[in-house]
């Protein structure tokens, strides 16, 4: 399989994901993308078009930590990333995976976050 048809691959999930969940301000989506250098978590209320919080590997806890955006790093990111969403007093989100595999590094943010005090 060639990169092209992967990446055509993942836009179709990723669209096809994307028909189907919203985000509210009462329940946020929760939306990871990955990048080769890089992971990003955002909490985005698609009524209002707002991130209500973020974080990603770029951010100074992360760094502190001297993570780097691997498995291990993922699990940091999700602990990170559950931790900003209770001081913007969220609870319960929607889960967004962007088109990625729920394997590796995106499962270990959801179960990271899960483990956190996030509701799915």
């Amino acid at each position: 399989m060639s990169v092209t048809d992967r990446k055509t691959q993942r836009a179709r999930r990723h669209a096809r994901i994307r028909k189907k969940i919203s985000g509210t301000a009462e329940c946020p989506r929760f939306c990871v993308s990955i990048t080769t250098n890089n992971i990003y978590c955002q909490f985005i209320d698609d009524v209002s078009g707002r991130t209500v919080a973020n974080t990603s590997s770029l951010s100074a806890a992360f760094k502190e930590a001297n993570a780097k955006p691997n498995m291990a790093g993922a699990e940091l990111l999700g602990k990170l990333a559950a931790e900003a969403a209770k001081a913007a007093n969220i609870t319960t989100v929607v889960f967004d995976r962007s088109g990625y595999k729920y394997h590796g590094r995106v499962k270990a943010i959801a179960e990271a976050a899960r483990a956190n005090g996030l509701k799915f």
